[in-house]
């Protein structure tokens, strides 16, 4: 392997970390693994993840995949529901597939995800 090779595959595997978000090791949780490309392989099952709730339950970064929540969830006033963290709530994504993911954390929330075809960012940005 290259030097410049080792770099990127270094900075895909922080990348991937820092998306899965910032979050203590879990016990349960088995390693990310990405492609070159930056694909989560199948290898995933369950990681920590930082779920950003700030404008409602709506989408997910898992990797360069991006999900959608289905349903989304709110309060109907552009935040997330009563009983969640805002900005975020922690808890673990597990992926059922490359197509489906399912948010699940220690209050009892759970919430299925679905991949978007062809993504290449968020439907939308929250501020």
């Amino acid at each position: 392997m290259t030097k410049r090779a080792g770099r990127i595959v270094f900075a895909l595997v922080l990348a991937v970390a820092v998306l899965a978000g910032c979050t203590k090791a879990h016990e349960d949780a088995k390693p990310v693994r990405a492609t070159p490309s930056g694909r989560v392989t199948h290898s995933v099952r369950a990681i920590p993840f930082a779920l950003y709730t700030h404008c409602g339950i709506d989408e997910a970064r898992i990797g360069s995949t991006y999900f959608e929540a289905d349903p989304p969830l709110s309060d109907d006033s552009g935040n997330p529901p009563e009983g969640w963290g805002n900005p975020i709530q922690h808890g673990t994504m597990t992926l059922k597939s490359e197509t489906e993911a399912v948010f699940t954390d220690d209050a009892g929330h759970e919430v299925k995800f679905r991949a978007r075809s062809g993504a290449t960012a968020f439907k939308r940005l929250c501020s």
